[in-house]
């Protein structure tokens, strides 16, 4: 793995350039895509990823807050890449089938 250290203590930028928590895989982008779906605090974002620390949770957050509009673009990038997948996939035939049983609208 080609990493890149950066200004803050616990973060790297990966491989494919992009900013992730140092000893773990997970990326900032993850992160922050909890804190905007769930209004996680930083306690409650160690609460759901005990793998991390309160200070790496800072960390990443001092660089999402320093980097909030390259980072806010990634998220919306991988959202129109989720609902274009979804779209070219099709309907599940299971729901077709609950819905032609009436049991889904």
């Amino acid at each position: 793995m080609n990493a890149t250290q950066t200004e803050y203590k616990h973060i790297y930028l990966n491989e494919d350039n992009i900013p992730a928590i140092a000893g773990t895989s997970m990326k900032i982008v993850e992160l922050m895509t909890s804190v905007k779906a769930y209004g996680w605090t930083p306690e409650e974002l160690l609460e759901n990823y005990p793998h991390l620390t309160l200070s790496k949770i800072y960390s990443a957050l001092a660089y999402y807050w320093d980097n909030k509009d390259e980072i806010d673009a990634d998220i919306e990038r991988r959202d129109r890449e989720v609902k274009e997948l979804r779209q070219a996939a099709g309907e599940h035939p299971l729901i077709q089938k609950l819905r032609d049983r009436k049991l889904i609208k």
